[in-house]
C-alpha cells in the first residue's frame, strides 16, 4: 500500500541540500508551509535559490529563512511587505528575478506540465520582455546583473496581429506546500487563498513535500473535492489544525457589540 507520510517536518526536508532550488507555496501569509520552512531553517540549508509569490514578512515564512541569509535567489511578483529583502536587494547580497503574477503561476504550471516554454502578451514593450530590469546590484548603487531580452513574435489570434514575448517553465528540485487536509496517498485539497498558489508549485518541484493540517485514509477525500492528485507528492507530513497562521494585514477592528446589550427580536 501506498504510504507517504514521515514522522515529522525535520524528517520530510532532511535530504535538501545547500544550494537546492525550491518551489514555496502560499498567497501572502495565507497557506506557507511555516513547519516545512522552519525544519529548513534548524537544519541550516543555506545557498538556496526560491521561486515563491511573495517572501514572507521579516519574521515569518520564507522571511525567517531570508533573516538568517539561507537565500541566494528569490524569483517573485510581489515583494513589498519585507523590509530585509528590500535591504539584502539593493545591497547586492540578494538576486530577484521579478516576474509579474500570472506569468509567474503559468511558468510553475507549465513545469509540472512538462510545456517548456509559453508565449505570452504580459509584459509585452516593458522591460519584462526587452531586459535590463535589475536582477542583482553591486552593492554600491550599480547593477551587477540585469534581466535578458526575451524572445518577441507575432501571432494572429482572432484574426488581430500582436506582439507575444516567450517565457521558459519553471521546474525546481523540491517543492514545500501546505494543505488543509491530504490522505496518505497525497491528494491535497486547500483553503480558499491558499489554492493561489500552492498546487503549482507542487507540481513543479521534482520531490514535493506537503505539510496537512489533517492526514486520512485514502478514500476518505471526496475525489470530486481533491484539488491536487498524489501523482504530484512524494512526502506528506501532518502538522495539526492548530499551526499558527498569520494575517499580512489586518483591516478590521473587533467589534465591541459583544459587549453590549442587544434588546430582544433586534
Amino acid at each position: 500500500m501506498i504510504d507517504k507520510t514521515y514522522p515529522s517536518a525535520a524528517d520530510a526536508v532532511a535530504d535538501i541540500p545547500d544550494g537546492a532550488s525550491l518551489a514555496v507555496g502560499g498567497f501572502g501569509l495565507s497557506g506557507n508551509p511555516i513547519a516545512l520552512i522552519e525544519a529548513l531553517l534548524a537544519q541550516g540549508t543555506r545557498d538556496l535559490s526560491i521561486v515563491s509569490n511573495n517572501c514572507g514578512v521579516d519574521d515569518w515564512g520564507l522571511g525567517v529563512l531570508l533573516n538568517a541569509k539561507r537565500i541566494r535567489k528569490m524569483t517573485s511578483s510581489y515583494v513589498g511587505e519585507n523590509k530585509e529583502f528590500e535591504r539584502q536587494f539593493l545591497s547586492g547580497e540578494l538576486e530577484l528575478e521579478l516576474t509579474p503574477q500570472g506569468t509567474l503561476a503559468e511558468k510553475l504550471r507549465a513545469g509540472g506540465a512538462g510545456i517548456a516554454a509559453f508565449f505570452t502578451q504580459t509584459g509585452v514593450g516593458t522591460q519584462v520582455a526587452e531586459g535590463g530590469l535589475p536582477r542583482k546590484y553591486d552593492g554600491a548603487g550599480g547593477v551587477a546583473v540585469a534581466s535578458p531580452p526575451k524572445d518577441v513574435r507575432a501571432f494572429a489570434v482572432t484574426g488581430v496581429e500582436r506582439d507575444y514575448v516567450l517565457e521558459e517553465a519553471i521546474v525546481t528540485d523540491f517543492a514545500l506546500v501546505h494543505a488543509a487536509k491530504g490522505d496518505t496517498h497525497g491528494n491535497l485539497v486547500f483553503h480558499k487563498a491558499a489554492r493561489n498558489f500552492n498546487p503549482l508549485a507542487a507540481m513543479a518541484g521534482r520531490v514535493c513535500i506537503a505539510q496537512v493540517e489533517e492526514l486520512v485514509d485514502p478514500g476518505e477525500l471526496d475525489p470530486d473535492g481533491i484539488h491536487l492528485p498524489g501523482i504530484y507528492v512524494r512526502r506528506i507530513v501532518e502538522v495539526g489544525t492548530d499551526i499558527e497562521k498569520r494575517i499580512e494585514r489586518r483591516t478590521v477592528t473587533v467589534d465591541d457589540s459583544a459587549d453590549r446589550d442587544i434588546p430582544e427580536g433586534a
